[in-house]
């Protein structure tokens, strides 16, 4: 049973006060530089509390900011991920992508930065991060399907690979406005992604 599962709604508050605010910490400068002093710091959170809500410690904590970034990632481009089947549907999903990212603090992906740093230092936390990557790209995949049952696709369209070639393109121009600490790179990548969707419609 995980320890959430034993928590009053009161305690389920806390702890997901504590995700959030050690979300941010994580984010701005990575799991390596981010100590559980900083975090209790962060959090104003006393040890024995911190303990009591991620008996796993630091790695628990890590586990569960992947999950909440990325529910909050998948929050913000609904309702229009879940209803992808049609043009208008997927322009408006690139959208909510842009005005997301272009709202928030810091550039990048923040699922994406777990990947990259926890590949290297912890594989079983860096998979724990890639599957919610999984989970993002599902949604492309199973909205690509739809368009083909739906005959906006050809039949010969491939949702898997389109999917990943959508999120591919995604993913590197969030890189890129990281780098360039500007949303014009997400921006073009997501229009040239829609684009060559296109070039598969029926």
């Amino acid at each position: 049973m995980e320890e959430s599962s034993r928590l009053t709604s009161k305690g389920l508050a806390t702890r997901q006060r504590i995700v959030e605010a050690a979300a941010d910490l994580v984010l701005a400068r990575g799991v390596g530089a981010t100590t559980l002093d900083d975090i209790r710091a962060g959090t104003s959170t006393s040890k024995s509390q911190l303990f009591h809500y991620f008996p796993g410690g630091k790695n628990e904590l890590v586990a569960a900011i992947a999950v909440f970034q990325s529910e909050r990632l998948l929050d913000a481009q609904r309702p229009h991920l879940d209803a992808l089947d049609t043009w208008p549907s997927w322009e408006a999903w690139r959208d909510a992508v842009v005005a997301h990212y272009a709202s928030q603090p810091h550039w990048g992906c923040p699922i994406g930065a777990l990947v990259s740093e926890l590949s290297r230092s912890d594989p079983e936390l860096a998979a724990i991060a890639k599957a919610q990557m999984d989970k993002w790209q599902g949604h492309l995949r199973r909205g690509l399907a739809r368009m083909r049952r739906a005959e906006r696709l050809r039949p010969d369209a491939s949702p898997t690979r389109l999917a990943l070639a959508t999120f591919a393109s995604l993913q590197g121009g969030l890189l890129l406005t990281h780098a360039a600490e500007s949303i014009a790179p997400l921006e073009a990548a997501l229009d040239g992604a829609l684009v060559a969707l296109r070039a598969h419609a029926a």
